[in-house]
């Protein structure tokens, strides 16, 4: 539990100001107590600002990451209530479809699972697709319809978290601000962080880094083998609404659940207020390496069409890379870290954060302030990686190297 300290030191130091540092900070604020959020960059400046803006159930099997995006739900339906429009929140539901019977019967058990867990799901068969989809590719065997799954703006929803806990008196921004050391007391405990600019002082620091988490960890004196799995997203030009709903293929499913460095495609086409329609999605570890690939593109492309032929004679006016912070369980760390008394953290979301940030930030600020959690926290331990029965293989040392973060 935290104690207050009746100085102008903040209660918390968050390190990132991506949707999952915005998150805590908010709902830390909420829970009064005063938090001061640093970042090298601006808001939204890394993984969040190359996001789409996911906000799934549909992809997760029954477990802790299903418990922490149902939350989440919930928690995004509260605030697109407090937050501007511009946000961009729509619960417009999701459909996964499949190609093939083989297919359809997997996604029939594996909504059935989910069903059983609290996720809406409803079976659409082939000749009522179009019901949902009008552009949608004939000759699909099936899908199924959940309308849980929602879309974000994600800079902006970010953005106006930080500007809510700031209108309340409780946030302190620091854009442009590097972190170089995490400060230690005589008996390791934190004490705050230094920044190229100075010390700024607080009991207890949040790693909140998302991709380069693991780097903030290393400072810290742990280990935190946050990896970056690299995505590319294509952008149209602005459309009528021609996908009206978030579609992917059963594929991506698959997809999301391997560990595999090598690289993954798989159809997920979504429409957006502004016109835009986003494609995506590609996995791949290749550390921090930004370059433009063109064959990743064309399978994007090529996927995309064959959902929605009517996008064949559309231009793609731009894309975006990003990188996801991939933990080798595929499970987020969340909460204190036990090695260093004062350390939280709050990353390794992997191409979730945008959609887990309120119920990591809700659960973050409970343990905080000694509140009841919202749920179980043990899952997402961060010293799980550090225990020797661990069943979690520690990465390359190469595959940990990279730049500092943004």
């Amino acid at each position: 539990m935290l104690t207050r300290h009746p100085s102008a030191q903040p209660d918390l130091i968050i390190v990132g100001a991506g949707v999952v540092g915005a998150a805590c900070a908010y709902y830390a604020a909420r829970s009064g107590l005063d938090v001061t959020v640093i970042d090298r960059g601006p808001v939204a400046g890394g993984t969040t600002g190359a996001g789409e803006g996911n906000l799934l159930v549909s992809d997760k099997e029954p477990g802790p990451e299903l418990e922490l995006a149902l939350l989440s739900a919930q928690l995004w339906r509260e605030l697109a209530a407090e937050l501007p429009s511009r946000v961009e929140y729509e619960a417009k539901g999701g459909l996964v479809v499949a190609s093939t019977e083989p297919g359809l019967a997997a996604l029939r058990d594996f909504a059935a699972a989910q069903t059983h867990a609290g996720v809406k799901a409803t079976e659409v068969p082939a000749d009522r697709l179009a019901d949902f989809e009008p552009h949608l590719a004939p000759g699909l065997a099936g899908g199924f319809h959940y309308p849980q799954d929602a879309q974000v703006q994600p800079a902006l929803a970010a953005a106006h978290l930080l500007r809510a806990a700031t209108d309340a008196g409780r946030l302190t921004l620091r854009l442009g601000e590097e972190v170089t050391a995490v400060l230690t007391g005589t008996k390791g405990e934190v004490r705050g962080v230094r920044t190229q600019r100075g010390e700024v002082r607080a009991p207890h620091v949040l790693n909140a880094g998302g991709t380069w988490g693991g780097e903030l960890a290393r400072m810290a004196g742990v280990e935190l083998p946050v990896l970056p799995r690299r995505g590319f997203v294509l952008v149209t030009e602005p459309l009528p609404r021609v996908v009206r709903h978030k579609v992917y293929s059963a594929e991506y499913v698959a997809d999301v659940a391997s560990g595999s460095a090598a690289l993954q495609t798989s159809a997920v086409v979504e429409g957006t207020p502004a016109g835009p329609v986003l494609i995506g999605a590609s996995r791949e570890r290749v550390g921090f390496d930004r370059t433009l690939s063109v064959e990743v593109l064309r399978r994007l492309a090529a996927q995309a069409v064959g959902l929605f032929p009517a996008l064949a004679a559309v231009r793609a006016i731009r894309t975006y890379a990003g990188f996801r912070p991939y933990l080798p369980d595929h499970l987020p760390a969340i909460g204190p870290d036990p090695r260093v008394p004062g350390l939280l953290h709050a990353c390794g979301h992997e191409g979730a954060g945008i959609g887990l940030a309120p119920a990591t930030g809700a659960l973050v600020a409970a343990m905080l302030v000694g509140a009841e959690l919202p749920l179980a926290a043990r899952p997402f331990d961060p010293a799980r990686f550090g225990r020797e029965d661990s069943a979690v293989d520690p990465p390359k040392t190469s595959e940990r190297s990279g730049p500092h973060a943004i």
